[in-house]
């Protein structure tokens, strides 16, 4: 950390930082706080922190989503921004065990307002940190220009679009699978700003993503894309508000039902529609920093191989 280089990415993660609470707070958003100490899955099963909590067991969060939701219905617009936690045994240099998310959740939002969110947000604290991080990001050497090309409006296409241009460029898609980061790097060179893709298959999407009434094999969902071969760094979508649906949806991924009674009882006692997305802090960093390895956007990472110091 005492060299130029870790300083200057330590200064750019700040201004991330400020940029990411300063748009939140200036666009009616009440900071909600999810606990980190949680009975049940988010994400999946296969990829959380298990502990004794006296007696019982507990996890780490995956995510503050689900209780951001709880938030939404209350005050209208939050934002949970905190530490999460994933036990994937990754070891890409797109992947930490622990780190900071960003996850804003909008009552009556749909996935077009959620787009324009993303996009509007994703502009304003790129802005932020290149105008008060130019001599930082200088000292990384990082190509400014790229950065001042991230303006509205980014480039949009459905997962289905997507898989037609992957497949004209030699990078074919396996049918309804998700995209793996060389999908994702080949699709984003052919821009000079991030792009948005929508409607991925519902089967490789999370529970609470609500299926397209007019296509229930896709999903409602967006991801957000960086160039220069960065990949996802926003992913979010509409909420599944019909109790059926998503009892359904909790017993295909082999939840327990028990730990989302309360999940579900937002739906039983008056719900509407409602979404938002998630930013992971590192990913952006790392973006913005133009850096090989998101391990360099900490000051102490957790990976899968390194827990000290």
């Amino acid at each position: 950390m005492r060299s130029r280089r870790q300083a200057a990415i330590l200064r750019v993660r700040h201004l991330a930082v400020q940029a990411i609470r300063n748009y939140f707070d200036g666009h009616g958003f009440t900071l909600f706080d999810a606990p980190i100490f949680t009975p049940n899955a988010c994400e999946g099963t296969s990829t959380l922190f298990e502990t004794d909590y006296f007696g019982r067991p507990a996890y780490l969060s995956q995510s503050g989503q689900l209780y951001g939701e709880a938030g939404a219905l209350a005050l209208g617009k939050v934002y949970v921004f905190g530490p999460t936690f994933r036990a994937e045994k990754s070891g890409t240099r797109r992947h930490l065990t622990e780190f900071w998310m960003v996850e804003p959740e909008i009552a009556w939002a749909q996935l077009e307002e959620i787009m324009d969110l993303a996009e509007d947000f994703l502009v304003e604290c790129t802005g932020h940190v290149v105008e008060h991080g130019r001599g930082a990001l200088q000292e990384l050497e990082r190509d400014i220009s790229i950065l001042e090309n991230v303006r509205k409006p980014f480039p949009r296409m459905s997962y289905d679009e997507a898989c037609k241009i992957l497949s004209e460029i030699g990078h074919p898609v396996e049918p309804e699978d998700d995209f793996g980061s060389p999908h994702e790097t080949e699709l984003t060179k052919r821009y000079d700003r991030p792009i948005m893709v929508h409607r991925y298959p519902t089967a490789v999407k999370a529970f609470y993503m609500k299926e397209d009434p007019a296509n229930p094999v896709r999903a409602l969902g967006v991801d957000v894309l960086a160039p220069e071969g960065y990949g996802e760094i926003i992913g979010g979508g509409e909420r599944e508000d019909r109790i059926d649906v998503l009892l359904r949806k909790i017993e295909e991924h082999k939840l327990p039902m028990s730990s989302f009674e309360w999940y579900l009882d937002l739906r039983r006692y008056g719900s509407v529609p409602h979404g938002g997305f998630g930013l992971g802090l590192e990913r952006f960093v790392t973006w913005m920093c133009g850096i090989p390895h998101i391990r360099e956007t900490v000051p102490f990472p957790r990976t899968i191989d390194r827990l000290s110091p």
